[in-house]
């Protein structure tokens, strides 16, 4: 008698709970396809947005090398200037403009 409980319990969870767990794992097996999916997605937006850096990051450096190259020939235009005006004020003195 014990045998034919435990044999209609068994069948009976089998009935109900074995077709539930098919399903569970037919999500479970979805859900893991999309997130591998998305995870592929994800990758390749990251790529593209790290090759973009990459760009904006090499467009800079070459335009602040540019500023920088334009800063240093206005600093020797100006050292230029300045010692045109320290002779300058020299020969003045010498002539006696001053």
């Amino acid at each position: 008698m014990a045998v034919s409980i435990y044999t209609q319990i068994k069948k009976a969870l089998q009935d109900v709970v074995a077709p539930e767990l098919k399903e569970i794992k037919g999500n479970i097996k979805s859900l893991e396809t999309e997130i591998k999916r998305l995870d592929d997605k994800i990758t390749v937006e990251a790529k593209r947005i790290d090759d973009k850096i990459k760009a904006l990051e090499g467009k800079m450096m070459s335009e602040i090398k540019r500023l920088d190259d334009k800063i240093d020939g206005m600093c020797k235009q100006l050292e230029i200037a300045i010692e045109i005006r320290e002779r300058l004020k020299a020969v003045e003195a010498k002539v006696g403009i001053i």
